[in-house]
């Protein structure tokens, strides 16, 4: 009986420190945000409160209400090109899309649970 009971606590602090490490979507989501870094936050609100340093560029916790998961996935993948010069055009490989796209999803859903 003491032998199970140690099993269990064990196998209970295994489970524990399994939780509390990242996941490969935890990873995904972080390189999404390096991607929003280093392209997009000259221009972009790229977290869940700041202003966009550029007034007419939405913040990126906004996206979803302007436009859909696969449009967006499409633009990214073909590459996009506004109506305004001071945007550069670009486009990701098929897991930069989406890394990015993991990570505007955790922004959307952060904001959502307030």
């Amino acid at each position: 009986m003491r032998r199970i009971g140690s099993f269990l606590r064990a196998l209970g602090g295994c489970i524990a420190l399994g939780a509390m490490l990242p996941t490969d979507a935890d990873a995904d989501v972080e390189q999404g945000r390096r991607l929003a870094r280093l392209y997009c936050a000259r221009c972009h609100a790229i977290d869940r409160v700041s202003p966009s340093p550029l007034t007419i560029a939405p913040p990126f916790r906004t996206l979803h209400e302007r436009y859909s998961v696969e449009m967006l996935q499409e633009a990214l993948a073909e590459g996009i090109v506004t109506g305004h010069p001071s945007m550069p055009e670009f486009s990701f490989e098929p897991d930069q899309v989406n890394d990015f796209i993991l990570f505007l999803k955790s922004l959307e859903h952060s904001t959502s649970d307030r």
